[in-house]
């Protein structure tokens, strides 16, 4: 073969390669530019699974998009997202409302378009400014050890501050102030009935410990070790939501749960589209998708997270469980959450050296 056919044969084929090699380039580009990836900071477990398998599925098909879960803590989010103020890494969170407050205050959040899932959810549920809305409602009230009742011949508690009363010695089970919203939303409502507000808890400090704390067996960090304490026969009451109280009865723990008269205390999850994030767009897309009926129904069906969307349809133990929120609600109560943010960290070591000690 002459050395001008080689040559030609050569240079064909580097043209090819070159071809095949530009369109491998461009399909991939082009699939990169379909397909993009919105990641959101939520609690894991039921609400993570409930979230990746009922609800981002119809989201990620309507936008060519695929979302993707931080778990954590809402003190765990909260702290990437701070870290990573000027570059975002997450587009969404999913904070308790109090935390929430914070992250709007360090300038985390950037206010969420009209729409009208965001006109349609309880009032209660939009954060000042819109910066956040509230995706899933609860309140903070009374359980207690429905089986350990049954037997002393107890009536159901009725008032936050049955959590003093003598028969429940060494029985009651109450969150750390310092560490658990639960905790903090018993003892800013047993400050209400002293006399205080959510500016003044001394009149809290001050009569807690001839009121509820000789009552007190146990100070816990977090609720999770209610379940054994009530199946051990040591917790007789302590604050706890209704939805945790559906949570532990699903395993057979004999809890139920008790609004007091004075008001449960709200507890919502909120979400805001974080600022600065890379994909404003699709992100605010995503949180106005989270409020609207069908993705609320489908948490409330698989993750019992109670909607703040009323119209969001419920099914099978969701409607009693929605119905019994609402009643509820009447009488339910909001804290001051920026008061309280501005002086939870001296409550907090007052708390730790006063009575935790």
């Amino acid at each position: 073969m002459s050395s001008a056919r080689i040559a030609l044969r050569l240079t064909v084929r580097r043209s090819l390669f070159t071809v095949a090699a530009a369109a491998a380039l461009m399909a991939s580009g082009v699939a990169g530019a379909q397909t993009k990836t919105l990641y959101i900071g939520m609690n894991g477990g039921t609400m993570e699974k409930a979230y990746t398998q009922y609800v981002f599925p119809a989201f990620e098909k309507l936008n060519n998009v695929k979302v993707v879960v931080v778990p954590g803590t809402s003190s765990d989010i909260l702290a990437k997202a701070q870290a990573n103020k000027e570059r975002p890494q997450m587009h969404v969170m999913f904070l308790d409302d109090g935390v929430m407050v914070r992250a709007i205050g360090m300038g985390l959040c950037e206010k969420q378009r009209p729409s009208a899932a965001l006109n349609e959810i309880y009032p209660a549920a939009r954060f000042k400014g819109d910066m956040a809305s509230g995706v899933s409602l609860g309140m903070t009230g009374l359980a207690y050890n429905a089986k350990m009742f049954k037997e002393k011949g107890w009536a159901a508690p009725t008032s936050w501050m049955d959590l003093a009363d003598a028969k429940f010695k060494g029985k009651v089970v109450f969150q750390s102030v310092s560490a658990s919203s639960f905790g903090l939303h018993g003892f800013l409502m047993f400050n209400r009935i002293q006399g205080g507000t959510d500016q003044n808890v001394e009149p809290g400090f001050k009569a807690w410990p001839t009121t509820i704390g000789p009552n007190v067996l146990e100070y816990i960090p977090s609720s999770a070790k209610i379940s054994e304490m009530v199946q051990t026969g040591e917790a007789a009451i302590f604050p706890l939501t209704p939805t945790a109280v559906a949570a532990l009865k699903v395993k057979g723990i004999p809890v139920e749960y008790a609004n007091p008269k004075e008001g449960a205390v709200v507890l919502m999850v909120g979400q805001c589209v974080i600022a600065n994030n890379s994909e404003p767009e699709l992100a605010q897309k995503l949180a106005e998708f989270l409020l609207s009926p069908l993705a609320q129904a489908n948490v409330l069906q698989y993750g019992s997270q109670i909607p703040t969307n009323p119209k969001a349809p419920a099914v099978g133990e969701g409607v009693a469980q929605v119905a019994a929120i609402n009643g509820y609600m009447k009488t339910a109560v909001t804290v001051d959450w920026e008061s309280i943010n501005a002086n939870r960290p001296a409550w907090n070591a007052r708390w730790n050296k006063t009575i935790e000690r």
